[in-house]
């Protein structure tokens, strides 16, 4: 490993991989092949991290996060806690890109709320917001905002449903519950909520 950065001493860190000075990873995190972890990045505790994934100056990766292989988390990009990216899940932080303008200055921000999943070669269009939850479906272009629980796919997504917690499809109706879990939920003005237990 090439690194000038912080490395807890429990991360799995493979030795083709690049830790600039002042990017850090967390505790028992696992980084895999040929990544790249620029300076003044982020990865939290317990992530996994695969093959060919860079990871940019200002992106954050939360606890217990994983990267599938060929993930790239932009400039302006933040993972919460307990997101999944399939492979090649791809983010972009400018919203007219110009190879001879520098838009440095333009960046757009995308947050990926706690526990949401993002399905292989999903793009997730710069400026949207991915709720708690959320499961995006493989292929996927998000263009808008995700909601929490809600199941998008398609091109541009669009909503098939609501997911539970466990990732498991919600039947419709204003009281959905799981059948695999047992969790509660309540819709109401098209937007899902869970219902403490």
């Amino acid at each position: 490993m090439t690194s000038g950065g912080e490395v807890d001493p429990s991360a799995s860190v493979h030795p083709s991989v690049v830790c600039d000075p002042g990017a850090s990873i967390g505790p028992r995190t696992r980084v895999w092949h040929f990544v790249h972890v620029a300076s003044g990045a982020s990865i939290g505790a317990d992530c996994v991290v695969g093959q060919g994934c860079y990871i940019a100056p200002t992106a954050r990766v939360g606890d217990r996060s994983r990267l599938q292989n060929n993930v790239s988390v932009y400039d302006g990009v933040t993972l919460e806690e307990d997101v999944f990216c399939g492979p090649s899940v791809v983010f972009t932080n400018v919203t007219r890109p110009r190879a001879f303008v520098s838009r440095r200055h333009a960046f757009v921000s995308t947050l990926v709320r706690k526990g949401a999943s993002l399905g292989a070669n999903a793009t997730i269009v710069c400026g949207t917001t991915i709720g708690r939850y959320a499961l995006v479906g493989a292929g996927a272009v998000v263009t808008r905002d995700v909601l929490d629980f809600e199941q998008v796919v398609g091109v541009p997504a669009r909503r098939v449903g609501w997911v539970c917690r466990c990732g498991h499809g919600l039947a419709s109706g204003a009281s959905p519950s799981c059948g695999e879990c047992g969790s509660q939920y309540e819709e109401r003005g098209g937007v899902l909520a869970e219902v403490p237990s």
